[in-house]
């Protein structure tokens, strides 16, 4: 009871580590319980014993874990399995190792308060030793899941450093909530305060988490990439030249590079003039004719006007002529043309306009346009 009353709570043994290791003799056969009973007679023999008897487990265990599963990724032909083997095969053999050791403190006949501690001490090097390894599993997994883009799209090498990021303090949590159960800490007012730190964190950075969990949620959803034409609803207008955590950025048709915070972006309505299908992209040139002319004649200059420019796509689909109206002074038509690439579309207007222009002159078709016409009906007489 003396005894009992003398210890302090930090020097009560580790509940899961050390019911482990006190068990570890009961399973001792019987008849090598007085071979055990005499070696404890000598603590520094028993200590060494025990430490060369771990070490010799823990290497046997851990050829034998390796060539077992060796022999099961030789039938894959990714090396990432072959990687994350190498990766744990340390961590396994301390784990076997450190569980010997921990019994082998036990036999040294150190108060309680120096043993607890000194087992503590040896799991919480095992907790930090997977950890590490942990790291570096991740990064492994990351890496190979970034290279199967067509698998996982939302895994890329831009959103690596997020996701590395998420599961290195995910894994740090986890490895602190396990030293503080070791230590005999309560980890529930660490939770609390850690919940009241996030949230604080949150409402300081609220703008740069917005853009950051856009832009995670653009390069997921992928509504356009780099290279794309895209239009948006504030009216800019320009191609994709960087698609990133926390913004993007268009450089416009005059050079203009514009910088957009993917909060903005991302609620905004996009037009991919670049998506679809194809990256073709359709543009109408829209020309009127005058009343009393041969419409089949206008569709047949329209069409060839089309066919006689290089740029404008001819097959797949082809050019097409439209009537589209009988307006209020001419007859409305459209010349309906595919275009290789968006970027190329003020160009290949302009060209086409003046194509069209001299082709009607060429053939003697009208192009009206509105005219007014007055009449007076009567001058005033002058005064006599």
């Amino acid at each position: 009871m003396q005894k009992a009353e003398q210890m302090s709570p930090q020097s009560e043994p580790v509940s899961d580590v050390t019911q482990a290791i006190n068990s570890f003799v009961d399973y001792l056969p019987d008849a090598w319980q007085p071979y055990w009973e005499q070696v404890q007679s000598i603590p520094l023999l028993a200590f060494g014993l025990i430490v060369l008897l771990g070490y010799v487990v823990a290497k046997i265990a851990t050829v034998f874990f390796n060539k077992s599963l060796t022999q099961i990724t030789k039938r894959t032909k990714s090396d990432v399995d072959d990687q994350l083997i190498e990766t744990l095969r340390k961590p396994f053999f301390l784990t076997i190792f450190f569980f010997f050791l921990g019994v082998a403190v036990k036999t040294i006949g150190l108060s309680d308060g120096w043993e607890g501690n000194l087992i503590r001490v040896l799991a919480s090097m095992l907790v930090l030793t997977w950890l590490m390894r942990g790291f570096k599993v991740l990064g492994i997994l990351l890496e190979t899941l970034s290279r199967n883009r067509h698998r996982f799209e939302i895994i890329q090498p831009k959103t690596i450093p997020l996701f590395d990021l998420i599961g290195k303090i995910l894994l740090i949590g986890l490895g602190s909530y396990i030293l503080l159960i070791i230590w005999g800490i309560n980890p529930t007012a660490w939770l609390a305060s850690a919940g009241v730190l996030g949230i604080a964190v949150g409402f300081a950075a609220k703008d740069t988490l917005a853009n950051l969990f856009s832009g995670f949620f653009i390069i997921a959803d992928t509504p356009y990439k780099v290279g794309d034409f895209i239009n948006l609803d504030s009216g800019e207008r320009g191609m994709v030249t960087h698609v990133g955590m926390r913004s993007t950025r268009l450089l416009t048709r005059d050079d203009v590079e514009i910088t957009i915070p993917n909060n903005v972006i991302g609620n905004a309505k996009i037009i991919n003039e670049s998506g679809g299908r194809w990256e073709k992209s359709r543009i109408r040139i829209k020309v009127g004719a005058a009343y009393g002319t041969d419409v089949k004649k206008v569709c047949q200059v329209l069409e060839q006007v089309a066919k006689n420019n290089p740029d404008v796509v001819q097959d797949n689909p082809v050019p097409r002529v439209r009537m589209r109206a009988f307006g209020a002074s001419s007859l409305d038509f459209e010349l309906l043309v595919w275009i290789p690439e968006p970027v190329l579309r003020g160009r290949i207007s302009h060209e086409l306009h003046m194509q069209v222009y001299d082709a009607f002159n060429e053939a003697g078709i009208e192009i009206p346009y509105a005219k007014q016409d007055l009449y007076i009906k009567e001058f005033p007489q002058p005064k006599a």
